[in-house]
Formats: C-alpha cells, structure tokens, sequence
C-alpha cells in the first residue's frame, strides 16, 4: 500500500465520500502541482529557443513573474485564487507545450501574453498598485477570475492597465478609458464594455462563492467538446444569468439530503462552473430534460454542463462529476491498475466500447449517484420528487452492478486499486438493503438488458 495515500482515506473515496482529511489530500496534490507546472513553464520559456520564445516574450514573461512574486508578498491567498483556479490549468498545460515545441505554434504568442493577464488579476486581487500593457485577443481582455474588458474585434489591442487604490483603469487607443470598481462582491464598472464574472452563492457558510465562468478562454480549450458529447460554450444574458442563480439556490438543501457529505465535497472541490449552451432536444432557453457534463483533468476544481433541468439534476450532475475530479486527483497520487487503454468493454451508460480506466471512472460516479438518489428518494418530501429519485436510483444501481463483476475480476489492479473497488462492491450491497418499489426496479434491469444487447449488435460482439 502506498504511504502516499493512507488505507482509511482510500476506503472513504472508495465509498465516494471524502471528508476533511481525504478531500484535503487530494487538493493540495493538485495545488502542488499546479505550482509546479507554472514554475516548469517559467523554466520552459528560458530553454527556449528565440524562435519560439523571441527575447522580447520573454522579458515580458520575467515581468509577469515579477509582478507575481510580489503580489504574493502582498497578499499570498489572494494570489493563490488566481494561481489555483481551474482554468488556470489548461493554459498552463498548452502554454508549456508550445514552449517545449521544435517550432513555434500559432497559439503561443496568446498564451504567453495570457500570463500577463494573470498576473494582472493576481495584483489586483492583493490590491498591489501596478501599471502594465496587457494585450486583447479576439476583441477580449479577459482577467481570470474577475471579468473581461471587451474591445474592438480584429488584431490583438493593446490596452494600458492601471490599479490605484480600489479602481483598475483600462485604456486603448481611439476608445475612452474604462474605470472597474474593486468591491468584497467583486470587479463592477457601469461601463457596459467591462463583463464581470458572475459568482453564485457559496454551498456552506465560510466557502468561497463559485464563479459561472462564461468569458475565459481557457474554459474548453484543445478540449473537442463534440467527441464526448458535450455541446459548445455559451455566453449568458441576464434571463439565462437569472435562470442558473433560482436553479442554485436550490441546490444545497438537495445536496444536503443526498448524504451530508455531498455538501462538502462540493464546498471543497467546486471552483468554476462553465456553462454550456443546451445540448440537442432542449429549447433553446436551455429548458427540457436533455443535458450534457464533463470534467477536464487538467482543470482541477472545475464543471462543465449545460443548465441542468431541474435543482435535483443540478445537485446529481454536480454528485456525478465531481467523483470524476476526485477519482483523478486520485489517479495522480497513486496507480489504480495497469490495464490497457484498449476500448473493449460494455457500459451501459455509453454505446461505445470503453477502456477499463473508464468503465472505473464511469462506475465509481454511477454507485455515487446511486447512494444519492436513494437517500433522496427516502428524504424528499414530495411524491413525485421521491419517484423520480427512485428510477435515477434503481438505473444507477443496476448499472453499476453490470460492471462491477469485469472490475473486481481484473488482476491488473494495484492493491490500492483492489481496496477502492471492494469498497464501491461494499456500497453497492449496502444499497440493495432498502430496495425501490419493484415496478422501478424491472424497468431498470430491462433498461440495461436491452443497453446491453444494442451495444453487442453495434460492436459485434
């Protein structure tokens, strides 16, 4: 067993839940490595070659770093906001390999002024006064974490930045100065060219609120969102902006009675949401029943999906992906198995064959979803909340339980791996000790017979 991960916290994930002590191992791992990553990419950018990093690159990269060094000085977690949120992630990721690349790449001039706009929002989160030229692409000058300056479409802009006191000044030429308002709810300016980053309220008193990020250009980079069945990025009106702020209202008290921890896990693990726009069979005010979600392993901390349908399809997407996080961050800190990444085996939740990291990734997030429907189905007040919850349950369940037998039979399982799947088999009988009503319970083994049988006609076997 790896000292890297104590027994008793792999048993709690394996069970998917996660208190202080596991979650928190968890996020300072991925917190070191993002440290790290964004130190690499500072060394990555002095190995470089001046074709790919010209000196002048550079030296704006060493300023940037500078500026960094002493925002943290000013207010260390501050900076850390910035640092550490998610869609940090994927820019460092692709910024790194455009700098350890043989050429240069098209998109490495961006990303490498991105970090001027970083570092930017790091300042003005410490409140450390600063002047800086970043620079605009795409008719946008987004600061991770507060917001974005729109400017005119076309060739990169350049826009001179300003913080004096609790006002960031942006100018550019042949457009008047825009003046942002630094206030405890955040970057407001009655400048309709300022787009501030919309923050829904924290899941527990003392988190952090969670931003509804729909302006970083980060947010689904490289991530060919249509090859997992997701839908395009979205940008929010105040209708779609009102419509998300009553659905997560709600959604706490739900989270609450599908186990006390699932609260948790979201006030420690959630950082960004990334809204997508509706996915085929919605209106196109994002209403109906089809919805789509994902997670990005290089973003830590951060959900993609479209406005789910209801507040409890909003706390059971939330349930579902954030096992996905966990289940990763996981993977990082020690191998699970070494099986092939060959797709070959029966999900009932895909039509595709899928390889055996992902059959264990897609039933670990469905025994969640199981525990979690069941305790609402048992807690809800209102009948027809409680029926719904028992079929999500009883599909979940029966799902799950197709899969269970290819992963416990596996010998490719490190002894890690093996304590977290006898812990999902643990949870998978505890469920069967309250059954749902019998009518759902058929319709769900139908369900994943019949799953079953058009994936052997589609794959041929």
């Amino acid at each position: 067993m790896s000292p890297a991960v104590p027994e008793t916290v792999l048993r709690e994930l394996g069970r998917t839940e996660g208190g202080s002590e596991a979650l928190g191992l968890l996020v300072r791992d991925q917190h070191t490595r993002r440290l790290v990553l964004l130190r690499a990419l500072l060394d990555a950018a002095g190995a470089a070659s001046s074709a790919v990093c010209p000196p002048g690159a550079l030296d704006r990269l060493r300023r940037d770093w500078t500026l960094l060094e002493a925002a943290e000085r000013a207010d260390r977690a501050a900076v850390r906001t910035v640092l550490l949120y998610p869609l940090a992630g994927p820019w460092a990721q692709r910024c790194l390999r455009g700098l350890t690349a043989a050429g240069p790449t098209p998109e490495l001039a961006a990303d490498l002024a991105h970090f001027s706009a970083l570092a930017a929002a790091a300042a003005i989160r410490a409140r450390l006064p600063f002047t800086a030229r970043l620079t605009a692409y795409d008719g946008l000058l987004a600061l991770p974490t507060l917001g974005a300056l729109r400017t005119e479409p076309g060739p990169p802009v350049p826009v001179e930045t300003e913080l004096s006191e609790d006002r960031v000044t942006f100018r550019q030429a042949g457009a008047g100065p825009v003046t942002v308002r630094l206030t405890p709810d955040g970057a407001r300016a009655g400048d309709p060219r300022w787009l501030p980053v919309l923050t829904l309220a924290a899941v527990r008193p003392g988190a952090a609120p969670v931003p509804l990020d729909d302006l970083d250009p980060y947010r689904t980079a490289g991530t060919r969102l249509e090859r997992f069945g997701l839908s395009a990025v979205t940008s929010l009106n105040s209708t779609h902006r009102s419509a998300w702020e009553r659905s997560w209202a709600q959604v706490e008290p739900l989270l609450r009675i599908g186990g006390p921890h699932r609260a948790e896990e979201t006030a420690t693990l959630l950082h960004c949401l990334v809204p997508l726009s509706p996915p085929p069979g919605s209106a196109p005010s994002g209403d109906g029943s089809a919805q789509c979600s994902g997670t990005r392993r290089e973003a830590f901390g951060a959900v993609l999906t479209s406005r789910p349908a209801t507040p409890a399809f909003f706390a059971s997407t939330l349930v579902h992906e954030l096992q996905h996080t966990k289940l990763a961050a996981l993977a990082t800190l020690v191998p699970l198995h070494h099986e092939d990444a060959s797709p070959r085996h029966f999900a009932p939740w895909r039509s595709d064959p899928r390889p055996f990291d992902g059959l264990l990734q897609g039933a670990f997030s469905h025994i969640a979803l199981a525990d979690f429907w069941q305790r609402v189905a048992l807690g809800a007040e209102r009948l027809a909340v409680r029926d719904q919850a028992w079929a999500e349950h009883a599909r979940c369940r029966e799902q799950v339980g197709a899969v269970l037998p290819v992963l416990a039979a596996s010998g490719a399982l490190t002894p890690e791996g093996r304590v977290l799947v006898n812990e999902m088999i643990t949870v998978y009988h505890r469920l069967a000790d309250t059954p749902p009503p019998p009518g759902h319970l058929t319709r769900a083994m139908a369900y994943v017979r019949t799953a079953r049988t058009i994936w052997r006609q589609r794959n041929g076997t």
